[in-house]
């Protein structure tokens, strides 16, 4: 199936979708940035400069797409540009396509719809309870989405991630070399990964399937206790035993379930971010 693609917020994440798209030459994918790379790639993205809260500059989008996947992120924490970027934006983008060759829409959530839930499994049926702003702007986005879906007969679906690792995001393992990232000394609180090989091959995975569900956990198959995974990263940048320290706000200990995207025929790369981490 040939597609036009476009990612709007074309980042990390963005780039890693666009690269298993273009595995197949027929595809055409479009990347949205304010500030898009200088040196253009046409065999990769054909870059649209623009600003997804300003409607205006989305002007350039092109006639003729058939899949929007949104995977933009606010450049400041704050509720209002969380609102900005993920609700405002994302309705934005799709009143601009407002074509009858849109088939699908992928919008990229987070498991901080969820909240806390302790050592409890979590998974796609379970009642979202966020914390804090970010998690309800997201649930906000997800909902609006859903019903826009559902009234115009188009195909929407939220994918839910947790934690992203991978080579370009060091802040974790610079902090637990320096003995700067503290974990609770108990095993109860639990945290959940995904590799960015893994995050941006289930994107593509869900924009290939015939039916697919309107919500998905991505996430890799192995939730760990916070200490259990700081102290084997620890190990392996050569820093100190991590220090007793509560968790970051609002982020909660849940353990997610991956059942729904293995069920729908994904295979994991990276099924144990500790194996991951370990390779480099």
């Amino acid at each position: 199936m040939t597609m036009r693609v476009l990612i709007a917020g074309c980042g990390d994440l963005g780039m890693h979708i666009a690269e298993l798209l273009r595995m197949d030459k027929d595809n055409i994918v479009f990347g949205i940035r304010r500030h898009p790379p200088a040196m253009h790639t046409p065999d990769s993205v054909q870059w649209i400069a623009a600003d997804l809260t300003q409607p205006e500059s989305l002007e350039r989008i092109p006639e003729g797409i058939t899949h929007l996947v949104f995977t933009a992120a606010p450049s400041e924490r704050t509720e209002l540009a969380y609102r900005a970027t993920y609700l405002t934006g994302l309705q934005h983008v799709i009143q601009r396509i407002q074509s009858p060759s849109l088939e699908r829409v992928i919008f990229i959530s987070s498991s901080a719809v969820y909240g806390d839930h302790g050592q409890d499994w979590v998974n796609e049926d379970t009642p979202t309870n966020p914390a804090a702003f970010n998690g309800r702007i997201l649930c906000e986005t997800e909902c609006w989405l859903h019903a826009y879906g559902q009234h115009n007969h188009l195909s929407t679906v939220s994918l839910r991630l947790s934690g992203i690792y991978g080579p370009k995001r060091t802040y974790l393992l610079d902090r637990l070399r320096l003995g700067q990232a503290a974990a609770p000394q108990s095993k109860e609180h639990w945290v959940n990964r995904i590799h960015i090989d893994d995050a941006a091959a289930a994107v593509v995975h869900v924009l290939g399937l015939a039916t697919p569900a309107s919500v998905y956990l991505v996430t890799d198959s192995t939730p760990l206790p916070m200490r259990t995974l700081y102290e084997h990263l620890a190990k392996l940048v050569g820093g100190p035993t991590p220090p007793e320290g509560l968790p970051a706000r609002g982020v909660g200990s849940k353990r997610l379930s991956n059942a729904r995207l293995l069920a729908s025929g994904f295979t994991f790369k990276w099924p144990d971010s500790r194996t991951a981490y370990t390779a480099g």
